[in-house]
């Protein structure tokens, strides 16, 4: 059975907060085996991110909060670890996370393998940690060969397992994968999806992460302009048959990107026949 897992970030408003409890009451249906919550930079979500992984947890499930160092001290660090410790969560992703923006200093922490081992070290082996990882690079990598160095860094210091950026070729998890088991890193490496409804916003972020759209596919969803039932149509497609391909060659589970909805992750599940 894949390991599969849906991605939320904490509603800023009342009615995100309904939202999102139908989204991941819809999803659980589906028995994952965890779902996530994105941490502002700084920890500017931070009481919503352990809000909503405490109500996700209430109702039985497993929620881990991602947690994100930078522009953070050690100290708030480490009052964040006890706090969770306290309300009995064991599983956290542990992430770098961007800068706010005005800001030029990025606090006590420079990388994730810093958050990792000062996991470790505070907390023992409470927590299982995810990290992130790159099959496209980073935006600030420089050299190819640095990518894997860097992953690297985060497993030494403690990590589990790890979870990709999002990417459409799946060429590039493969080949990722491939220089990671080379290089002895034998944890696993569950590919980040991110299914296709709205083209201007993906585009959007896929220029700030670096993680590609193939030219065949932006030329066909910018010919569907805002035709967003044909947006939706071709990108089911897409992605379902991406993750088929994922999982036949032996990625150990998928972990989805919702942006706090529900129907196109469900959709792409129920044809995979997961």
């Amino acid at each position: 059975m894949a390991d599969n897992s849906f991605e939320f970030f904490p509603p800023r408003t009342p009615e995100g907060k309904v939202k999102l409890r139908a989204t991941w009451q819809a999803l659980a249906k589906l028995k994952p085996r965890f779902f996530s919550c994105t941490y502002g930079a700084g920890g500017s979500t931070r009481e919503g991110t352990l809000e909503t992984v405490m109500e996700i947890r209430k109702a039985g499930l497993e929620a881990a909060p991602h947690l994100s160092c930078v522009a953070s001290t050690k100290q708030d660090i480490a009052e964040q670890l006890e706090r969770y410790k306290a309300s009995g969560i064991r599983h956290l992703v542990a992430l770098r996370g961007d800068l706010p923006s005005g800001l030029a200093a990025s606090g006590e922490f420079r990388y994730a393998n810093e958050l990792v081992a000062f996991i470790r070290q505070r907390t023992g082996d409470w927590f299982h940690i995810e990290v992130a990882c790159y099959p496209e690079y980073h935006p600030q990598t420089r050299r190819a060969a640095d990518e894997v160095n860097n992953f690297k860094k985060k497993v030494d210091a403690g990590a589990n397992s790890a979870i990709t950026q999002y990417f459409y070729n799946a060429d590039a998890y493969f080949r990722f994968v491939d220089e990671c088991r080379a290089a002895r890193l034998a944890l696993p490496i569950v590919p980040g999806i991110m299914p296709i409804g709205n083209y201007s916003q993906l585009a959007r972020f896929s220029d700030a992460c670096g993680a590609e759209i193939p030219r065949w596919m932006r030329l066909q969803l910018e010919g569907y302009g805002d035709d967003t039932a044909s947006i939706r149509a071709f990108g089911l497609d897409v992605v379902t048959a991406l993750c088929a391909k994922l999982l036949a060659a032996g990625a150990p589970g998928l972990h989805f990107y919702t942006l706090n909805q529900a129907a196109l992750s469900a959709e792409i599940w129920r044809r995979l026949k997961l």
